[in-house]
């Protein structure tokens, strides 16, 4: 705000830097009306806004350096505060600085407080040198650097680090990026790969860079720009190969737990064939021991006692006792030590080496012994069924290390090509009627969507209920689709605290221009706050049932195959829309107390009359073509029993033609609010009634005249007319109405006539004369009774209220053509959505087998706008977290019969914290086979 208030229209005049130091100072403006804004790029920065005087008019972060320096408004910025020389300290300066240094501090570490050079110029100029950085001064008789032999090194390199300052401040240095070989893991039999990441960008190629990998350009901006554009990249590639590391570590962990079980069965056999053999050769003395110990046993002695009397026995040397080492009579085993007696230490024949062998007491010494020998052929056999799986489980591990490193590889290219829309920050999706919603996240969301993306011919939808977003309809319109409102409705009651309560209940919406920030005097709107004005427009409540799936990045060359998948299925919703558009316009206009509709109010009622009119030419060519097949022939009885009706249609006439005169037809429009069908009803009479009633030829394919007999009248006589005059009538009346439409034409009417010139160019002069035949049969068939008994045919007042009724579409183009180019307003309209239109058009949910897709994107949307997607499942409020809900999902995807390879490489990329940030709370999953996916 003060920098609002104080820079506003002034413009930057100065950039300098504050002496040496990461000051700068902008000076806006110039002379007494001069501000400085002051930035300090170190510690944890700071803005400071002064005057022309540097007198302190605001500071981001005020605080007090020492006794004298205060950051604070109305204060002096102290200036000498920026060190203003870089000179290096040589001589005594320099002498002192490394005598005052730290046991074990080395030399890089001892200069770089106390020069003004980065870290990378001290490397290199101490390398130049030949002095390395992490050298350390002798101290206290230990190894290290002389102080009185470094000090002129020092010197000569602290001054060779100056001129290349001073150097660097006249000439244009091109740019230099380090970078780091990184090996990525391969499986066997196939070359390694690198890859190279950026490591460091410099302005100079130093000394102790010159072994790396080094990128060089043509300038250092250029370099910069290089290694921050590839950060992001490069972190993706960095985590794909620890994925791949990964991957290779469990291949060779299986490869060693499979080489440790083949050698641990070898030792085991090896071990019991050792034991086996030991019993067998002191048979005796096994025996022995082991009767001595079942004496004990039998006797009922306890087991300490036992214990004590075989130590007892041990002490007078008891050659038997001597050999057992331990009681394991809870198993009714003994360890006993056993040695081969027959080892003369000359080492002839296959000795043994001395063993502790458990005995089981309730065996012999023979039977001990064939238990090892069963015990080593039993491992043998394992060791022989080890074998035999070994190639099949490591050719198994090797294959499915092989496939994740592909998938590896396929989800970082997926991850490279991934775009994050700039809706993704906010709840979204895109309506059955291809229209994007947005919904703030919170308080701080919702004032943006309102202040910074909304625009005029948007719609804001709302709900009465706490914790409920601020929602979205971009490029609505003033008249809005009824699907997309109530589909945007129903996100922003599902996105509050209604669905943790399992309330129902309704939304509302309004246009753009009645949604403001401005408070009434006294009051104070909140943020995420916002005033109404004017009428709310209700809608009705739904089910709290959202939709979770996925829509696909559509290849460019993809695109086109996919548009208008995202439309109204049926004419019913396009004829609601238009209904929607005149009740609101009218709204709007009762709000705005605005007597005369716009140009755009004008044109936005157009596409309702030209479906009437279509609808009343279509209802003449079938009338036509009936007739053509069955003729009619009237008679005068039923002629007579018409006479009371057409005298009511004349009063009923007489009564709308005032509201006929603006170019719609008499038409009423019905909506079944059950079925959502609409009912078009004419009041007036449709042409094949009128043609019944009048004499006229028309022109068929097969050239037969096909008559229509005329309407008598009270005398019996018929309307006579010369066909010459009548003619010419026709002409005089088409010039009349060219001349009237050319007077009391709106705006926007010449577009209107244009498009319908465009629609009838076609039309050759026969077709032309027998529409205009048959318009004027119509007209006068309508005339009333009392001019027919005058026997003035077509005379008087019926003719002129013949000329006001409206045609369905005029036949005569020519003279309407004008230079002007109409609707420029809705041509603008349509070049601003361009860029949305083509935006919407790159995704789909529903992907043929040979789309070609680049990346999948999560939505969460009413699960009525999911119909059509190939991928969905319900959700409802329910118990489950949305981070597990998520992941159930993704694995019913996944388990898809007609989920393709690439569709699941495109849903594995997905990162897990993007899946589930639209969820609106703990739901309910509801698909196919769910339970199945969950075991």
């Amino acid at each position: 705000m003060k920098l609002r208030k104080h820079l506003k229209n002034k413009r930057l005049e100065k950039l300098v830097q504050l002496g040496v130091d990461r000051v700068v100072d902008l000076q806006f403006g110039s002379g007494e009306a001069a501000y400085h804004v002051i930035l300090e790029l170190y510690d944890r920065g700071n803005i400071v806004l002064t005057d022309h005087e540097l007198t302190i008019l605001n500071v981001l972060r005020p605080h007090v350096e020492g006794d004298k320096v205060r950051f604070a408004v109305k204060e002096k910025y102290p200036l000498d505060r920026a060190k203003t020389s870089c000179e290096p300290p040589l001589g005594d300066a320099l002498r002192q600085i490394l005598a005052a240094s730290k046991p074990g501090d080395n030399l890089k570490k001892i200069l770089n407080p106390n020069v003004e050079y980065g870290p990378a110029i001290i490397d290199h100029v101490l390398l130049e040198q030949g002095l390395a950085g992490n050298l350390k001064l002798a101290r206290d008789n230990k190894p290290g650097l002389q102080l009185e032999e470094t000090l002129p090194r020092v010197e000569e390199a602290l001054r060779q680090a100056q001129l290349l300052i001073d150097r660097a401040r006249s000439e244009v240095h091109k740019g230099y990026i380090t970078q780091k070989k990184e090996e990525r893991p391969s499986p066997d039999g196939e070359a390694p790969s690198y890859l190279l990441t950026n490591q460091e960008f410099h302005p100079k190629l130093f000394s102790q860079h010159k072994d790396l990998p080094i990128v060089e350009f043509d300038s250092f901006d250029r370099a910069v720009d290089e290694f921050f554009s590839a950060l992001e990249g490069q972190k993706i590639d960095i985590k794909t190969i620890q994925l791949e590391r990964e991957a290779m570590k469990k291949l060779t962990n299986v490869r060693q737990d499979h080489v440790k079980r083949v050698s641990e069965l070898e030792s085991t056999q090896l071990k019991d064939k050792q034991r086996a053999e030991l019993i067998a050769r002191n048979e005796a003395l096994v025996e022995h021991a082991r009767r001595a110990v079942q004496t004990a046993l039998a006797d009922q002695m306890s087991w300490d006692d036992i214990q004590l009397l075989v130590k007892t026995a041990q002490e007078n040397q008891d050659p038997i006792a001597s050999c057992i080492t331990k009681l394991k009579l809870d198993i009714n085993h003994i360890s006993l030590s056993l040695s081969d007696p027959y080892d003369d230490g000359e080492g002839e024949g296959e000795s043994l080496p001395p063993m502790t062998v458990d005995i089981d007491l309730s065996l012999t010494a023979f039977a001990n012994a064939r238990r090892y020998y069963d015990q080593k052929r039993s491992a043998a056999k394992k060791q022989q069924k080890t074998l035999e799986s070994q190639n099949k489980a490591l050719k198994s591990a090797e294959r499915k290390t092989k496939q994740t490193l592909k998938e590896a590889q396929t989800i970082s290219n997926i991850s490279k090509a991934r775009k994050t829309y700039w809706f993704e920050k906010f709840y979204w999706f895109i309506s059955s009627d291809n229209y994007l919603i947005i919904a703030g996240r919170d308080q701080q969301q919702n004032e943006l969507l309102v202040k910074r993306y909304m625009r005029a011919g948007d719609i804001y939808v709302h709900a009465d209920v706490s914790g409920a977003s601020s929602v979205l309809v971009k490029r609505a319109g003033p008249s809005p689709p009824p699907r997309a409102l109530l589909e945007a409705g129903h996100a922003a009651v599902a996105y509050s605290v209604a669905w943790e309560a399992k309330v129902l209940t309704s939304a509302w919406w309004v246009h753009a221009h009645q949604v403001s920030k401005s408070a009434p005097t006294g009051e104070y709107l909140a943020t995420g706050s916002f005033m109404i004005r004017g009428k709310k427009n209700f809608l009705l409540p739904q089910h709290l049932q959202l939709g979770f799936g996925f829509m696909f990045r559509l290849e460019d060359s993809c695109i086109d195959r996919h548009r208008g998948e995202r439309r109204a299925p049926d004419a019913a919703s396009d004829a609601i829309s238009d209904v929607t558009s005149i009740q609101d316009q009218d709204e709007e206009i009762l709000v705005s107390d605005d007597d005369e509709p716009s140009e755009k109010d004008d044109t936005k009622s157009k596409p309702l009359e030209d479906k009437l009119t279509s609808i009343a030419e279509e209802t003449t060519r079938i009338e036509i073509k009936d007739e053509k097949s069955e003729p009619v022939r009237e008679t005068g009885m039923e002629s007579q029993n018409q006479e009371g009706e057409d005298e009511k249609e004349d009063k009923s006439e007489s009564e709308s033609d005032s509201s006929s005169e603006d170019g719609f037809p008499d038409t009423h429009i019905k909506v079944d609010h059950g079925t959502g069908k609409v009912i078009m009803q004419s009041k007036a009479r449709t042409i094949s009634e009128v043609s019944d009633r009048s004499e006229s030829t028309v022109n068929i394919d097969d050239e037969k005249p096909l008559t229509f007999p005329a309407l008598p009248n009270k005398g019996g006589k018929k309307p006579q007319k010369e066909k010459g005059g009548r003619q010419k009538e026709l002409e005089r009346k088409q010039k009349e109405l060219e001349q009237k439409q050319k007077e009391t034409s709106k705006r926007g009417q010449k577009g209107k006539l244009k498009k319908i010139k465009e629609k009838y160019r076609n039309q050759d002069e026969d077709e032309r004369a027998m529409r205009l035949e048959m318009l004027q049969s119509a007209n006068t068939a309508k005339e009333p009774k009392k001019a027919l008994k005058k026997g003035a045919p077509g005379g008087g007042k019926s003719r002129a209220k013949a000329a006001k009724i409206p045609q369905p579409a005029p036949v005569l183009l020519e003279a309407e053509s004008d230079a002007e180019e109409p609707e420029v307003e809705l041509e603008a309209d349509s070049q601003a959505t361009d860029a949305d239109t083509e935006l919407l058009a790159q995704l789909t949910g529903c992907p043929l087998a040979d789309d070609e897709l680049l990346f999948a994107v999560p939505v969460v949307a009413p699960y009525s706008t999911l119909t059509n997607y190939k991928f969905k499942v319900k959700l409802t409020p329910g118990t489950s977290k949305r981070g597990k809900a998520a992941k159930t999902a993704i694995q019913v995807f996944l388990k898809d019969p007609s989920c393709s390879a690439r569709e699941k490489d495109l849903l594995k990329a997905v990162k897990e914290e993007d899946i589930a940030r639209n969820f609106p709370g703990k739901v309910k999953l509801s698909a196919p086979n769910l339970h199945k996916n969950k075991k």
